[in-house]
């Protein structure tokens, strides 16, 4: 198979995963056993922070005009609201982004095993599932304009989960988010807000580390996997915005469950 359709799939798989609280991780775990890219490992690491780059950039794509806080209409000006706004982003990105400057590769060292992924999928589906079923009354935050900066560093904290791979962070801070009181739409919403730079951040950060040299043909791989991460995640955005409108988080727990025994019994079975 040619390595530029190799690398459009596993676009898709991150584009779509990324956002949709099933956790990009495991996806990428199971589809590298069945379909590997004919690189080295350090090409592929590289790989893999490049599409999550391109996945990224669909949120600053898809929520320009609600991010940009400058106006130019009627004149320059400064929008206080969204500076406001970016204030309670930086908030809850600082506890995750002080532990995995520290820490990140030793978590991945630690926990960046089939184990480990099979069993958050799994933990995490059951919590999606028990939470939803448990939920009473109304929630008190309905708006992204809502959020304080105690709950913003609360949702925060409860980033910190995604730190172990096949939590997923959209995930864990969705999860966070409603237990605290936002409503479905919100919680989803900032999700996305924090994914600019958390995602970034942590992105740039490794590519600083990988290098950035490549050969003409690396270069193709990288260009079509980044652009199909990017196309199907603002489809991917899309559709979990309109979801949420009508419908809870059950069906995304039950498919966690599934997918981490899959895990479980493909790597046990390959053990054998």
């Amino acid at each position: 198979m040619s390595e530029i359709i190799k690398a459009i799939i596993f676009g898709i798989v991150e584009g779509i995963t990324e956002w949709l609280p099933i956790s990009s991780t495991g996806h990428m775990l199971l589809l590298g056993e069945f379909l590997k890219l004919d690189v080295s490992p350090a090409f592929w690491e590289m790989f893999l922070v490049v599409i999550q780059l391109g996945a990224v950039m669909s949120v600053a794509a898809l929520y320009f005009k609600r991010l940009v806080p400058i106006t130019v209409s009627p004149r320059l000006a400064l929008r206080r609201d969204v500076l406001s706004l970016w204030g309670k982003i930086i908030v809850a990105c600082a506890p995750a982004a002080v532990i995995g400057v520290l820490f990140d590769d030793k978590l991945d060292a630690m926990f960046y095993n089939y184990p480990t992924v099979a069993v958050a999928l799994i933990a995490y589906g059951v919590l999606f599932i028990v939470i939803e079923r448990k939920r009473r009354g109304e929630p008190r935050v309905t708006a992204v304009s809502g959020i304080t900066y105690k709950t913003a560093l609360l949702v925060g904290v409860f980033q910190l989960l995604s730190l172990i791979p096949g939590t997923s962070r959209s995930g864990a801070t969705i999860l966070g988010a409603i237990l605290i009181g936002f409503s479905r739409k919100t919680a989803t919403e900032f999700t996305f807000f924090l994914a600019l730079p958390v995602m970034l951040g942590a992105s740039l950060l490794k590519l600083v580390k990988l290098g950035f040299a490549m050969t003409g043909a690396e270069g193709a791989i990288l260009l079509a996997g980044c652009l199909t991460a990017f196309i199907v995640s603002v489809a991917a955005i899309r559709f979990l915005t309109g979801y949420v409108k009508k419908h809870d988080f059950t069906a995304f727990g039950w498919y966690r469950i599934a997918l981490g025994i899959a895990v479980l019994a493909y790597f046990a079975a390959a053990r054998l």
